[in-house]
């Protein structure tokens, strides 16, 4: 699977593959020209946050940005706003031949998907239906331990699951209310496997571990599994993976909006998304235009009881880089409305604290690039919530095939996070208890 780059283009030569807006059912597939490629995945030499920056208002598909490189997927429509910024651009192939070499290509011949499955070699991970049957067993097998609900539907009309994980899943008790959400971004398929070890850990492992058993008697877990199941199950409906990433809405100029992109703190304010409907970035028509976002946002709000947010702690997960994110993405500053010296040492000291668990790199999410429309920026900035972005693993990958990691990896790079959790679990009484503050 770890393959570099150039061998894995050139073991897909003419392969073909195309990412297409997810359309009707009689949308057709064409082969890719291999000399003339639709897309192309470039690395770009960018020593400073400025330049990661300056190369994601472009529009372009950033992969992942460490080292001082970033690895991105351009359209030809995007190339010449990358060649504007001056920066070091090399071309390493035909994107969507790097997908097509990671498993089969299976159209059927009018172009409908024929398999809504993993290709071989990823059957470990979970299509939704199987992340369904995972949370309902989970309830079947521990009813005095969990509880599933739909907080709503996605636009396709599936269900966004939540299972709540307490001693007492079915009352709404005086604890601090801890959330995990996965999937937001459709072909981060790990995360939902990362969200699924959270939830087996704290049900299957009550009984037998003390420390599992106090974390769960003193908080109230929440668990999204999949904030994004139309684009996940989009990504993987030939049997091949497409590398997409936003849901399947469709806007004025193509489809899908980056729900990452969509979040209503300062939307839109910074050159941090897209207005381009075509673009992987594109922020929708306004905050919280993607059903998604606004139905995890209805039930955030939800959760303000008295006056009170009843959050206190927050991970959304994502792949990849091994990145441990806080707020905020929208400004390089430190400190901003909203964001103190007391709060950003807190955020900083718990993030340093969890990727000294987990062997992650932590950093403000502005430091990576500016982002604008986020969720951690969101939940922090509506509502002091401690929200913390991770980017899974692999740490670096040879463009769209980091998205990709075997199943064979998937063990291992959920059970990492396992104490970089339970950190945040434990600190969420009080974050700022880190650096002897108190709440």
């Amino acid at each position: 699977m770890h393959l570099s780059l150039r061998a894995l283009v050139a073991a897909a030569l003419g392969a073909s593959l195309v990412l297409s807006a997810p359309v009707t059912s009689s949308a057709s597939h064409r082969p890719v020209s291999t000399n003339s490629p639709d897309r192309v995945v470039y690395e770009i030499a960018t020593p400073g946050a400025e330049d990661r920056s300056a190369v994601a208002a472009t529009g372009v598909d950033v992969l992942g940005a460490k080292d001082g490189t970033t690895t991105v997927v351009a359209e030809r429509s995007q190339v010449k706003a990358l060649e504007a910024t001056g920066l070091e651009l090399t071309p390493l192939g035909d994107a969507d031949a790097q997908l097509a070499a990671l498993g089969r290509v299976d159209f059927a011949p009018n172009g409908d998907a024929t398999t809504l499955d993993f290709p071989s070699g990823y059957a470990g991970y979970h299509n939704f239906a199987e992340m369904t049957a995972e949370l309902r067993q989970t309830v079947t097998d521990h009813p005095n331990l969990a509880r599933l609900t739909s907080i709503g539907k996605s636009y396709q009309n599936r269900d966004l699951w939540m299972i709540k994980i307490s001693n007492a899943p079915a009352t709404d008790q005086a604890k601090p209310e801890v959330l995990f959400t996965c999937n937001q971004h459709a072909r981060e398929h790990l995360t939902v496997e990362m969200c699924l070890r959270i939830v087996q850990r704290f049900t299957d492992g009550y009984a037998t571990n003390a420390a599992v058993k106090n974390l769960v008697d003193t908080r109230e877990i929440f668990v999204v599994p999949s904030v994004n199941p139309d684009g996940a199950e989009y990504d993987i409906a030939t049997g091949s993976f497409r590398g997409w990433r936003k849901n399947v809405q469709p806007n004025s100029t193509a489809t899908g909006t980056d729900p990452n992109r969509n979040w209503g703190y300062r939307w839109g304010c910074c050159g941090g998304s897209s207005s381009s409907g075509s673009s992987d970035t594109y922020r929708g028509t306004a905050a919280f235009s993607a059903p998604e976002t606004a139905r995890l946002r209805d039930h955030v709000n939800s959760r303000v009881v008295g006056g009170v947010q009843q959050i206190t702690t927050h991970i959304d997960f994502h792949t990849y880089s091994e990145l441990i994110l806080w707020p905020f993405g929208y400004t390089y500053d430190d400190t901003a409305t909203g964001l103190n010296a007391d709060q950003a040492n807190a955020f900083a000291t718990l993030g340093r604290q969890m990727a000294g668990s987990n062997g992650y790199t932590p950093q403000q999410s502005s430091d990576l690039y500016i982002t604008d429309g986020g969720i951690n920026d969101w939940m922090w900035g509506v509502h002091k919530i401690w929200s913390y972005t991770f980017e899974m693993y692999p740490a670096s990958g040879s463009g769209l095939n980091g998205f990709y990691p075997r199943d064979t990896v998937i063990a291992a790079q959920t059970a990492r996070n396992d104490g970089a959790v339970d950190l945040l679990l434990t600190y969420s009484d009080c974050v700022p208890r880190i650096i002897g503050k108190t709440c």
